[in-house]
């Protein structure tokens, strides 16, 4: 594959994330994490792992004259953010190595990210390190996969027709969901007066095949699973049966979705 088909195959993947999970599962959380971080006018905000950046456009909202930085590994994600909000500064990174200096940011903010870094206590240090004497930081993960209702399900049946590399994609965003595990992992890193709620979201999308497609076709990609197209009809097809009892009258489909979000400060 060509690096400009590959650079397409991996926008497509971010578009469908941004316009199928973003308002069905993410959107909803933004406000609640910025709330926690105490993110306001004039401030400087940092967004680790932004994906297609919802979280760094709902912060765009709220600083006026400040700054926000949106940081992402991905490509396609940053191509995506950078095409729907280019007021905010999107930037190529990762967060085991932020490239900024010291206490470059009042506050420091991460969505449903934490769980894929390859090192979580020195993507966490970073945060600390970047923030200002004083500054916030807030962090939201899912709650563990059992307690996140239609997904077990869906995780299942990926297992059955697609195989365990389908079924782990989905599974791996539900890996921090222990809170004394989750605890741990911040003391290790250094931060202060650290904080965990657990706050119950709702997942909320048009239908079962919207839902199961955004997997499909949105998730597993940027995991690095590629279905072929016999078995996405498979699973779509049996998903309508697996999934009914989330089904609404209308035809939506609605489950709760937990999640925990972490807040911390940094020493004066």
């Amino acid at each position: 594959m060509s690096n400009v088909a590959k650079m397409e195959e991996l926008v497509a993947g971010a578009r469908a994330y941004e316009y199928l999970h973003v308002p069905a599962l993410f959107q909803q959380w933004c406000a609640g994490i910025l709330d926690a971080a105490g993110v306001c006018e004039n401030q400087r905000v940092l967004d680790v792992a932004c994906g297609t950046g919802i979280l760094a456009r709902t912060a765009n909202q709220r600083i006026g004259s400040g700054h926000v930085v949106g940081l992402d590994p991905g490509p396609g994600m940053l191509a995506v953010a950078q095409e729907i909000c280019p007021e905010v500064d999107w930037q190529s990174g990762v967060a085991e190595a932020l490239p900024f200096p010291d206490s470059s940011f009042d506050a420091v903010v991460s969505q449903f990210g934490l769980m894929f870094f390859s090192d979580r206590v020195q993507a966490i240090r970073e945060m600390v390190r970047v923030m200002k004497p004083g500054g916030c930081l807030a962090v939201a993960v899912w709650e563990s996969l059992e307690r996140s209702e239609a997904y077990p399900l869906e995780v299942a049946l990926l297992d059955r027709l697609a195989g365990e590399a389908a079924g782990n994609a989905l599974r791996a965003p539900f890996q921090l969901g222990d809170r004394e595990k989750l605890m741990e992992l911040f003391l290790q890193s250094g931060v202060e007066a650290i904080n965990i709620t657990t706050e119950l979201g709702t997942a909320n999308f048009p239908s079962i095949k919207v839902m199961v497609e955004a997997d499909l076709r949105g998730w597993l990609p940027v995991m690095g699973v590629h279905l072929d197209e016999p078995t996405i009809q498979k699973v779509l097809e049996e998903a309508e049966q697996v999934l009914a009892p989330y089904k609404q009258a209308d035809g939506t489909v609605q489950f709760c979705a937990p999640a925990h979000i972490v807040t911390g400060k940094k020493k004066h």
